[in-house]
């Protein structure tokens, strides 16, 4: 009697250890073809979605910017596959779900249309509210601080406190200083004081190694949701790095991170620099500025936030792609009256791992250790 018992709980947790392996060999094929998950946990709806935001600048051919531009005016491919808004924003106001507005409903529903079932039931998505995800922007400053900069270090210290103090609609800012290593002299916080006072902190002194600790400030603001932005002050060229500048601008370009570089008449003097800073910029929606002296610096800072408050954020949920590699983006006025006006923003993205949404932390107020 008792060994077959023993026989029956033995069968028992074989057959549950089966079924387990299963269901999580199922779930991976379902996360690794790319189709999306929808898990009920006590009333509430959870949906692993990869939204694609994006921060667009639209100016005439004398870089003004252009206003008032709707949703139906933008035309987004993806790999040359038309895409579907799901939110849009202009400037510094809030962006607001396209997504409910349709109201479409399709038998076989798409991405957007789980999503837009999943926010009727639960005003949550993942864990964050779906404006929020691109409503303001974390701007993370990455000073250089190596012995390129000290004949102008103070002036440039000016500059850094002025941009700060003009920041006013910008969710938080983070402070960076860098030589051969990276210091996180103000973590991201939305106290102004705090991080202008880490500004008159900074001391330079060692050799540059701008490329390394881009690539450690691109994953510490990778973290967070919403708009971000890495303003880097260079005062010369990277003598120090062995991380190559195409993988900082591809880790750039993947997160969804705008990169605007103000550099000296240094970096002019090595041509190299020159054409990586502007090449790095512009894949990323960015742009380079170079400073003949503390007057123009102070102005490309002023031109970076004029850029912030100009920028149209609009973001999509990808409609099905096989392709896990590299997938280029293509954003284009429609009407014959916008068309002679330029677009500026990212050209593409590397698709990043799905995860579980119970899974997921939610680092929108987190602090990233150290190194």
């Amino acid at each position: 009697m008792i060994d077959h018992r023993v026989r029956t709980l033995k069968e028992k947790i074989v057959a549950i250890t089966k079924y387990g392996l299963l269901l999580t060999f199922g779930l991976t094929l379902l996360l690794e073809s790319g189709d999306r998950v929808v898990a009920q946990e006590e009333g509430h709806i959870h949906v692993v979605v990869n939204m694609v935001q994006l921060n667009v600048a639209v100016t005439d051919k004398n870089g003004n910017y252009i206003t008032g531009l709707t949703p139906k005016d933008f035309a987004i491919a993806e790999d040359g596959l038309t895409q579907k808004l799901a939110t849009f924003g202009e400037g510094n106001g809030p962006a607001r779900s396209l997504i409910a507005a349709a109201g479409e409903l399709k038998p076989e529903p798409s991405a957007a249309d789980i999503v837009e079932q999943a926010g009727a039931r639960s005003p949550m998505l993942n864990g964050q509210n779906l404006d929020a995800l691109v409503a303001g922007a974390n701007v993370f400053i990455l000073f250089d601080t190596s012995n390129y900069m000290y004949r102008g270090f103070v002036f440039a210290q000016d500059a850094i406190a002025d941009f700060v103090r003009s920041l006013e609609t910008a969710d938080k800012i983070a402070l960076y200083s860098y030589s051969r290593d990276l210091s996180r002299v103000a973590t991201l916080t939305p106290d102004r004081a705090q991080v202008l006072r880490a500004v008159r902190t900074t001391v330079a002194g060692d050799e540059a190694a701008l490329y390394n600790t881009l690539l450690l400030t691109l994953r510490d603001a990778a973290q967070y949701q919403g708009r971000k932005v890495v303003v880097v002050f260079s005062n010369g060229p990277d003598n120090s790095s062995v991380v190559p500048p195409e993988d900082v601008a591809e880790l750039a370009q993947s997160s969804g991170i705008s990169v605007y570089m103000i550099s000296t008449q240094q970096a002019r003097l090595e041509p190299v620099s020159t054409a990586v800073f502007e090449r790095m910029t512009a894949a990323t929606g960015g742009k380079a500025y170079f400073a003949k002296n503390w007057r123009d610096e102070k102005k490309a800072f002023a031109s970076i936030r004029d850029d912030l408050a100009h920028l149209y954020s609009l973001a999509y949920y990808p409609a099905p792609n096989p392709n896990r590699g590299w997938r280029s983006i293509n954003v284009k006025l429609v009407g014959d009256a916008l068309r002679k006006y330029h677009v500026r923003t990212r050209n593409g993205y590397r698709p990043q791992p799905a995860r579980f949404a119970a899974a997921r932390t939610d680092t929108a107020d987190a602090k990233p250790e150290a190194q």
